[in-house]
């Protein structure tokens, strides 16, 4: 990798470039340069599947006061998805509960296959800070498919930039998520039930990840709702601090004969009430 710095996707001229961040500036391949402050940076990603991992942080199935799983579980967000640092977090008509998650993400760098696990962190390209946003109030619409709370348009802010796979030790990082200038999420990698290392062996042994694909390692507990004109930041030792706001979307996502509903899930899940209470909120009328 060049001395330039990490690697960031911007556009330039209305096309979506590559170019490097250095001291406050986007270097371009031609030498050209532009201060960080007036570029529009994109997802520095290109994926060709985008894969993430539900419960792995131990503070969050404490949290939950869930069982610790004995293997981790998956679901795919579509490339849709990818928003870039500054980009803007829509939350659509008559939304209660749009979740921030602070998130490692992994970029895979060579092709894995059934990759053992002492190996798997050769394969990757690189790292960078990621938030899985969801939007809880279609929990009870979903069934379990996380298409409608995780897979809309913009979803997954993921930047500023990529940092090169040796310049970052997965091992032992700090993660935090800042909302309006307070700390909401932290963690280290000692938090983490089932290390990257590890992640990425098991999902080889089922599906082929390609270079670009990204993998999403879990989020620790207090994953939250936002609301418009919050500014939520993920910052990862090392690798920089992703920066969103969040706007008002004035359309209303419900669909046909649908309404959005406030279900004992979605109580449980984005503010992380206890299963039993929020069945007892919900029946009795006593949503937040």
């Amino acid at each position: 990798m060049s001395d330039a710095g990490p690697a960031v996707r911007v556009l330039r001229d209305g096309e979506p470039t590559w170019a490097r961040l250095a001291k406050g500036e986007v270097v371009f391949a031609d030498g050209a340069r532009a201060a960080e402050a007036d570029v529009r940076f994109l997802a520095p990603v290109q994926p060709s599947k985008i894969l993430a991992v539900h419960l792995t942080y131990r503070s969050r199935v404490e949290e939950y006061a869930a069982r610790i799983p004995s293997a981790p579980s998956y679901f795919l967000k579509p490339p849709s998805t990818l928003n870039g640092h500054r980009g803007e977090l829509r939350r659509p008509r008559g939304a209660r509960f749009l979740n921030y998650e602070g998130e490692l993400a992994v970029v895979i760098g060579k092709r894995m296959k059934g990759v053992p696990e002492d190996e798997a962190l050769d394969h990757v390209a690189g790292y960078a800070p990621a938030n899985d946003v969801g939007l809880h109030d279609f929990r009870h619409a979903d069934r379990g498919s996380m298409l409608r709370v995780k897979g809309q348009d913009g979803f997954l802010p993921i930047g500023p930039a990529l940092t090169p796979a040796d310049r970052f030790d997965p091992t032992d990082f700090t993660l935090r998520t800042i909302l309006n200038g307070e700390v909401v999420q932290e963690a280290t990698a000692d938090d983490l039930l089932f290390p990257v290392a590890y992640q990425l062996a098991d999902l080889s042994r089922l599906i082929t990840l390609e270079p670009g694909d990204v993998l999403l390692t879990g989020t620790p507990a207090n994953s939250r709702p936002m609301e418009p004109g919050d500014v939520v930041e993920v910052e990862i030792d090392g690798l920089g601090r992703l920066t969103n706001t969040v706007v008002d979307w004035d359309v209303d996502l419900s669909g046909p004969g649908e309404q959005l509903e406030v279900s004992p899930n979605t109580l449980h899940v984005a503010l992380a009430i206890p299963e039993d209470e929020a069945e007892r909120m919900v029946q009795e009328e006593q949503v937040p």
